[in-house]
């Protein structure tokens, strides 16, 4: 399934003035390269980042580089999604000032870094990348639900998915742990959330589209740091010429999570990702995932085993009759 949409880029994106956005990760890359494309369109977008100082000098870097072009307005937040009580005071601290979101974006990642965990004993890169978008979506629920008109979540996965599984029977790699197995988990993982949150949105009738995306390859800080944590020199060096050779640019990169977030057509339980050489680069389209992703029992699985480790729970049914 590919539904291309010819050269699609910021351009496209219809104006988004009194729309509320919050962007995970929003101080570099992908992230960053959203939310000046929101904040161009007139969006107030919350920059949802881990460390307050370098969001704010990320705010000053957009209202600078673009002067004159940002319509909306820019508001940084701490998000520590490696702590599941720095989740919850994020969107406590959102709910407070906001009667409404009209866009999630769940962004921010780690890519193939050293076994770490995060404050709540979950292996790192499957506790920022999925337990932590999901209690984090689940928390601002609400605030999604009671927003006027059709609201949307976009969870950013990866290509990589395509040879992730989920490993339920030792899901933080405590007996074996293999950094790119750790993270296609994890990337699989925002796909299965993904599809299996829109079921439940459309078995209790919700007006929120939920979406996955992917990047393909982009050039951006994520590829480093497992490298440089790592203290491989041979990889940095590799890491820098596929990106020179091969990626596109993250404003290119970010295209798929815009377009997920704002194009017309999208109804929800999309995947969309870049739809020139082998998904890597080009324009966004809505593509399929791997087989694995459609799996209902094992999203269902998924989605228990990610309650019970994050406390985090959705008013929602799930639909018995949703594709």
């Amino acid at each position: 399934m590919s539904r291309n949409r010819g050269e699609w880029t910021t351009a496209e994106m219809p104006e988004m003035d009194d729309r509320v956005v919050v962007v995970t990760g929003a101080n570099s890359g992908l992230g960053y390269e959203a939310t000046r494309a929101f904040a161009r369109k007139g969006a107030h977008v919350v920059m949802a980042c881990r460390s307050e100082e370098r969001g704010e000098e990320a705010k000053r870097r957009i209202r600078t580089e673009d002067d004159g072009r940002v319509r909306g307005s820019l508001e940084v937040a701490e998000l520590d999604l490696a702590d599941l009580d720095s989740v919850r005071a994020f969107a406590d601290e959102f709910r407070a000032a906001h009667d409404d979101l009209h866009v999630l974006c769940n962004n921010a990642g780690v890519m193939a870094i050293p076994r770490s965990e995060t404050a709540d004993g979950f292996e790192m890169q499957f506790g920022v990348n999925h337990l932590g978008h999901f209690a984090l979506t689940g928390h601002l629920l609400d605030v999604l639900l009671n927003t006027d008109g059709r609201t949307r979540v976009v969870t950013q996965s990866s290509g990589v998915h395509e040879r992730g599984d989920i490993d339920f029977a030792d899901l933080h790699h405590e007996e074996s742990y293999d950094e790119w197995a750790a993270y296609a988990q994890s990337k699989l993982a925002n796909v299965l959330f993904a599809y299996e949150l829109q079921r439940r949105l459309d078995g209790a009738d919700a007006e929120v589209a939920s979406v996955a995306c992917h990047p393909g390859y982009a050039a951006t800080n994520l590829q480093r740091r497992g490298p440089e944590m790592s203290d491989s020199t041979v990889r940095l060096w590799a890491m820098k010429a596929a990106n020179a050779l091969l990626a596109q640019s993250a404003e290119d990169g970010a295209l798929p999570m815009l377009y997920a977030a704002s194009a017309h057509d999208i109804e929800g339980g999309e995947y969309v990702g870049p739809g020139g050489l082998l998904n890597m680069r080009g324009p966004p389209e809505i593509q399929r995932s791997s087989e694995i992703s459609y799996d209902r029992n094992r999203a269902d699985r998924l989605w228990r085993v990610s309650e019970e480790a994050t406390g985090v729970t959705y008013d929602l049914e799930r639909s018995a009759t949703a594709d």
